[in-house]
């Protein structure tokens, strides 16, 4: 798994989501079109364990939680862009979503939450702020950040 293979099997999940509210009603499209039992979900998560495993993926480490960029803003994400982190049993830097955040949720142990949800997909509405918290075990969690933007609070 490259870099550039990564990518391109993001890009059918941006693209449907392109020009989209980021609500209740998208993330429950996703949910139904991408489950976390269906096999795009399974693809992308199994090219995150080989991306971590080759080294280019969560390559970078603070406060316990390992993280990258992996996919910049381009026309060719629909402008979006995708981080990856992984975290056990922690809380995130607190941040802000200036125009939303969508999160693949992939449980790396059986009983593992992200804000309090198992696998799947969650959405975070344009302007909401949190600190972003795993618990009862390992997560990876995938970010899609429309402009790539996020906001880091103090």
């Amino acid at each position: 798994m490259t870099p550039d293979e990564f990518r391109d099997l993001i890009t059918p999940i941006t693209g449907r989501i392109s020009g989209k509210a980021l609500d209740s009603t998208l993330e429950a499209e996703l949910n139904a079109a991408y489950p976390a039992d269906g096999p795009a979900f399974a693809a992308i998560f199994d090219a995150c364990r080989a991306a971590i495993g080759a080294g280019w993926m969560c390559n970078r480490e603070a406060g316990g939680i390992k993280f990258g960029r992996v996919i910049k803003p381009s026309p060719q994400t629909h402008g979006y862009s995708g981080d990856v982190v992984e975290m056990n049993d922690i809380k995130g830097p607190h941040h802000r979503h200036p125009n939303g955040e969508i999160d693949m949720v992939m449980p790396l142990t059986p009983d593992a939450k992200f804000d309090g949800r198992g696998a799947g997909w969650l959405i975070y509405d344009p302007g909401t702020a949190h600190s972003p918290t795993v618990s009862a075990g390992k997560a990876l969690v995938l970010y899609l950040l429309p402009e790539g933007a996020i906001e880091f609070t103090k």
